[in-house]
């Protein structure tokens, strides 16, 4: 017997369906327009969505620690 191992995505297994990142969205972030003319089911799935890295927004970076004259004394 052979059992094949569940391969694990790029982006992970776990990616919530939402249409501001869908490949299928045509519109803005704000504003998400599906090309298929599709909106969410009740249960919050989606049987064209397709995951698309690039129309995510990446989150703010952390601000960054302020350093003095001291920190760089030995």
């Amino acid at each position: 017997m052979f059992f094949k191992k569940k391969k694990k995505k790029l982006f992970g297994n776990q990616i919530e369906v939402n249409c501001c990142y869908c490949s299928q969205n045509t519109g803005t972030e704000e504003d998400p327009i599906c090309a298929g003319g599709r909106q969410l089911e009740k249960d919050g799935s989606c049987p064209r969505f397709s995951y698309d890295p690039l129309m995510r927004t990446p989150r703010a970076l952390p601000p960054l620690r302020e350093y003095e004259a001291e920190d760089f004394t030995l």
